[in-house]
Order: structure tokens, then sequence, then C-alpha cells
């Protein structure tokens, strides 16, 4: 009905046009005492031949209509077939539509490269950025002080933060090298305590943990990254208490803090790029990229990152290892 009405004030002149020149033919006969007859029988067979040319004519702007509603839902590399061209006006716009569809691939072109330019160059400066790390970490083990722990904590830190930039950039680029295999989940999860076994000894953290016998479809280096970021923040967020990893059936991952909570009105948003909500704010330290990437790289995994939590209760992290069903090939 929307398509018919705009037709309808499309054609709105050429309507107004007949009828103007048939009420014309009606009062010269008026006029000159002819019979009206004599009129109105050419101006029917007119009207019903204008009716049928209408009606195809709304026909092909129909066709026309649905051709181009389906090339909307297309990306513009695929924009190729346009309708035909049937009057001076379709030419001009399809002309338009192929500048910009040529302008777009340029654009895309150099966007593309330039991207990639940058992807390369921070992924070099990661690989690079390693080997002063691995180095300094190296000088810290021959020493057991107050300052060398201290310090041996901020360089893990330091450390994730380049994993965080690493995990970034992979993200969108062509080279996600997800490998899924059926994983053993206990050297993964002790593997990412120990990494962190400074910061509980500091902060005076029960670890309430017990082997994990349980095999699950993922990639384990991403499944890491993930479980990494979320004890980072428990252990940030958790002044006194524990931090409790158990498994929940089928197989989902749950890692229980006694921290600080987060309030209710910021659980919708904890997974947003770059929102760190009343914590996060009051920490000053906070990016709010660890839980988007851990959310984005689960959905690259098969898998669901939920999280409940409650101010001053703590919060916990559930990771449904079994939410999709990999097949492997």
């Amino acid at each position: 009905m929307k398509l018919l009405n705009m037709y309808i004030k499309q054609r709105k002149q050429g309507i107004f046009l007949f009828a103007a020149c048939s009420l014309i033919f009606l009062t010269a006969f008026f006029l000159y005492g002819l019979p009206l007859g004599a009129a109105l029988y050419p101006i029917a067979v007119c009207l019903i031949l204008s009716l049928f040319y209408f009606a195809w004519d709304f026909w092909n702007v129909q066709k026309k209509h649905q051709k181009l509603t389906e090339l909307c839902l297309l990306p513009a590399e695929l924009m190729e077939e346009l309708p035909e061209v049937n009057s001076l006006d379709d030419e001009d716009y399809q002309a338009v539509i192929q500048a910009l569809r040529r302008e777009q691939s340029r654009l895309q072109s150099e966007f593309s490269l330039k991207y990639q330019d940058m992807v390369d160059y921070y992924t070099i400066w990661v690989h690079q950025i390693k080997t002063p790390i691995a180095s300094m970490r190296l000088t810290l083990q021959s020493e057991d002080t107050p300052i060398s722990r201290q310090l041996s904590e901020e360089l893990q830190r330091i450390e994730q933060y380049v994993e965080m930039v690493l995990a970034f950039l992979r993200l969108d680029s062509s080279s996600r090298d997800y490998v899924f295999r059926e994983q053993e989940l206990d050297p993964i999860i002790r593997d990412a305590v120990k990494k962190f076994a400074g910061s509980f000894i500091r902060k005076k953290l029960q670890l309430r943990y017990e082997p994990i016998q349980e095999k699950v479809l993922t990639d384990e280096k991403w499944l890491s990254f993930v479980i990494e970021q979320v004890l980072s923040n428990g252990i940030k967020y958790t002044g006194k208490g524990s931090i409790t990893i158990t498994m929940e059936a089928p197989k989902t991952l749950c890692i229980r803090d006694t921290g600080i909570g987060i309030a209710p009105e910021d659980l919708p948003r904890v997974f947003e790029k770059s929102y760190t909500g009343y914590n996060g704010r009051s920490d000053k330290k906070a990016s709010g990229i660890g839980l988007y990437l851990c959310k984005r790289i689960c959905d690259n995994l098969g898998h669901r990152i939920t999280i409940q939590s409650s101010l001053d209760e703590g919060t916990v992290v559930r990771i449904d290892l079994d939410q999709v069903k990999l097949q492997v090939e």
C-alpha cells in the first residue's frame, strides 16, 4: 500500500493532465452545444487504456523496487546487477552508485593496508618487548627480597598488558590462530593460577581449588588468556578472603571471589569495550578492555561467559565450556 501511494504521488502530474484535458474537451463540447456523449466516449476509452498502462507501469515499478530492496541487503562489493535502465534519471543514478562503489572500494583498500601495517607493527613490538621482560624476570629470580617480589609482580602485570595488546590486535585480524583440540582443563587452570602466586601471597588471599578431571574442546592458548583475565580481576578487587575455582555440571567453569562486587547498574554493561563501571572509575587503573576481550574470545571459541555479582559480597564468573558442540575435522 505504501508503494502504491508513493507511485500515485509520483504520477500525479500525468493524472492531473489527463483530468484537465478531459475537462477542457467537455467544456468545449458544452459551449458549442455539441452532444457530450461524443466527448465522453473517447474519454472513457482513453481512461481504460490509461488504467491498463498504469497497471503495467506499476508492475514494472514494483519489480524494480523489489530488486533494489534485495540489493540493499547485500554488501556494496556485491551490488553488481542493478535494475535495467529505463530513463535518463536511472542512468544518472546508476552512474552515481558506481562512482560511490569505486570510491568505497578504494578507501576500503587503503584502510585495510593501513590497518594491516598497524597490526604488523604492534605485533612486532609485542614480540620485541617480551625480550627485555624475560631478561628482567631472570634477573629478579636471582633475588628473594620484598622489593624483588614486588617488582616481579609488577613485571607480571606488564606482561599481562602486553598479552592484552596482542589479543586485541588478533581479534579482528585475518590471522586468527584458533586450534581446537580436546584439552585437559586442570593444567590450563594450574598454569594460570601459578602466574598469580605472588599476588595471592602478597594479599594473603586463600585459593580454594581442587583438581578438575575434565576434558573440553577449546583452544588452549585463548582459554588460558580468558581464565587469566578473570583471575586478575578477582585478585585486583578482592582485599581479603578467597578465590574459589570449581566446576558445575555439565561443563561450566566457575571462578568466585569475595571481593567488592559489581554494582547492579553496571552488570549489564561489564562486557562493553572501555566500560569500567563504578569500581573501575574508583580504581583509576581499569581500562575496560579485559572483560570485553574475554567476551569476544569466548564468542569465537563457542563458549558462553556470564557474570553474577553483589556489592560487598563478591563476584562469580561462569564460563560454559559445553555451550556449543564443535566437530573436529
